[in-house]
């Protein structure tokens, strides 16, 4: 009787000890954010450390000041998106509504952490560009260059209007 009760309960046990699907690692650096005036709103321009965690799916990131304080957080997940600023805490219903509020323009948020591990996001069409300092990508109406990706620069931009470029120096090189 004894066996037969173990015999059942290894597959339930053996189930349970699966491991957790791994987690990308986070990736942190300095990004930079700037958009041409357009229309009736001035340019804008920012530059933060960031700690960005997780993917498309679910994530967080971080902007912060040169000496650790906290600028914003943003945190998605299935079915929504939060952002925390020292204003208080406001909902969206995804990511691109986020970051239009918060920067006036939708920035592919979805997208940037495939985009900061070189790499299109696999939920959209790419296409494969050769750019005068090297190699990159176009999705989502951006470019991505990652000529200086070894050495841990990033750039994106869309031509707009209004135009918008995002620069990224990443902490630890690919």
């Amino acid at each position: 009787m004894r066996r037969r009760l173990v015999c059942m309960l290894l597959p339930l046990a053996a189930g349970c000890a699966a491991l957790p699907e791994p987690q990308p690692t986070a990736l942190t650096g300095r990004l930079a954010l700037n958009v041409e005036a357009f229309a009736d709103r001035p340019a804008q321009a920012l530059s933060a450390g960031f700690d960005l965690r997780g993917d498309a799916r679910q994530g967080e990131l971080r902007l912060s000041t040169p000496i650790g304080t906290t600028l914003a957080a943003a945190y998605w997940g299935p079915g929504e998106a939060r952002l925390v600023t020292a204003q208080g805490e406001r909902r969206f219903e995804d990511l691109e509504a986020l970051s239009r509020d918060a920067f006036g323009e939708p920035l592919p948020l979805r997208a940037l952490p495939d985009w900061l591990r070189g790499r299109p996001w696999p939920g959209s069409a790419d296409t494969a560009r050769t750019l005068p300092a090297g190699q990159g990508f176009e999705q989502l109406g951006w470019t991505v260059d990652l000529a200086q990706y070894d050495r841990g620069r990033w750039l994106a931009w869309r031509a707009g209007p209004p135009a918008v470029r995002l620069r990224a120096q990443l902490d630890a090189a690919p």
